[in-house]
């Protein structure tokens, strides 16, 4: 999608926007409140920020600036995330569920209207391309919103789970190898840019993430309540949490159940491990003698080796702190990546409820390495 025409783009933009009504045209009218969390939105601000971003880059937007008046009255003041504090967006007196599809019905209409007028070019079609992608990360994001609250499962297949794949590594040689995005090879975010070299050692890499056999063997082995496996950071942060078993895990009659948006079930041993922080998945390598890969070590295994599997299992920490790449400037939507450098860690690949066309080896997405409620796991890798 990165490099999607007017035709393909079009299409994706019309079914990226059907995902994002499905996902909330089964909730209960009761659902669509949800108590204050930091790591969630309100389904309703959701889906109208949702609108109100394609609108403000695809069709508003002049030479940086705002050109035009919005079609929804008021949505600056409602839907703009960099100036509408995170907490206040529970007491905003949002328009009404009918008034906000409708928006999003408009703007649509609108925005494939402006493309179909858009130049055949990277430039022209830079906009359309980023208001795709948006959505496709607030797909994602209202999927794990259903996980935190317990909600319904969303329409993703299930982890794709391959039993033997945990138990082969493959080994790098390592060397100098290109990272980040060319000019003039199609869309990219700003946190790409722009292409340097870099050397990788020799190493060796877990051609899938971890299991959740692999990860209970940590847990049974008494994991959760040994300080010297998680350091001092992550130690103080599982204590805070209060927490000896993974997120959404519990014991019940001496097994192990783990909660997948509204039902408890028995982890299945040879699939991914979910919803751990950084700090466990960095324990459980400690333990293991392992270590994470930093984020050229998995980007060069994803780009060089048919077996390493990646992309509809689950997202993956990184060691890597999420910093600029040399050479790195802000694109227009300037708050989507500086804000966020030196204290969120780099994740890559994706994961099952991840749309298809976000998914790309060079992405860095990121998050703070407490955040263990998005669909996230980890591989290990060690130093050949």
């Amino acid at each position: 999608m990165r490099s999607a025409g007017r035709t393909e783009l079009a299409a994706a933009l019309a079914a990226v926007r059907v995902q994002t009504l499905r996902l909330v045209e089964t909730l209960a009218e009761a659902q669509w409140r949800v108590p204050y969390l930091a790591s969630i939105n309100p389904p309703l601000w959701e889906i109208g920020h949702v609108a109100w971003f394609q609108e403000r880059w695809c069709l508003r937007t002049r030479d940086g600036s705002l050109a035009s008046d919005s079609m929804l009255p008021g949505s600056d003041r409602f839907y703009d995330s960099n100036e509408v504090a995170h907490q206040t967006r529970w007491d905003l007196d949002l328009p009404r569920l009918a008034e906000t599809e409708a928006y999003l019905r408009e703007v649509l209409d609108a925005c494939l209207e402006a493309l179909a007028a858009a130049p055949e070019t990277d430039a022209g079609l830079y906009f359309f391309r980023l208001a795709l992608f948006h959505e496709m990360m607030h797909v994602e994001a209202l999927a794990y919103t259903w996980q935190t609250l317990s909600y319904r499962a969303p329409l993703h297949p299930a982890p794709i789970v391959d039993p033997g794949g945990q138990r082969l590594e493959l080994a790098l040689t390592g060397g100098t190898a290109e990272f980040g995005a060319r000019p003039g090879e199609g869309f990219c975010f700003d946190n790409e840019k722009w292409s340097h070299t870099a050397a990788v050692a020799a190493y060796r890499i877990a051609a899938r993430p971890v299991t959740n056999a692999q990860f209970l063997a940590f847990v049974a082995d008494g994991g959760y309540r040994e300080p010297r496996w998680w350091g001092g950071e992550g130690y103080a942060a599982l204590r805070a949490a209060g927490r000896e078993l993974p997120r959404y895990w519990r014991m019940a009659g001496g097994k192990v159940y783990a909660r997948r948006f509204e039902h408890w079930l028995q982890p299945d041993p040879e699939a991914s491990v979910v919803h751990v922080d950084a700090h466990e998945a960095e324990a459980w390598c400690r333990w293991a003698g392992r270590r994470l890969p930093d984020e050229r070590e998995w980007e060069l295994a994803a780009r060089s080796q048919a077996n390493f599997e990646w992309g509809d299992l689950v997202w993956e920490w990184t060691a890597s702190a999420f910093e600029p790449y040399p050479g790195f400037s802000p694109d227009p939507y300037e708050q989507y990546s500086a804000p966020w450098f030196g204290n969120h860690r780099v994740v890559r690949g994706g994961s099952f409820a991840t749309p298809r066309g976000m998914v790309d080896s060079r992405f860095r997405n990121f998050y703070l390495p407490e955040r263990g409620d998005i669909f996230v796991g980890f591989r290990s890798c060690a130093t050949d």
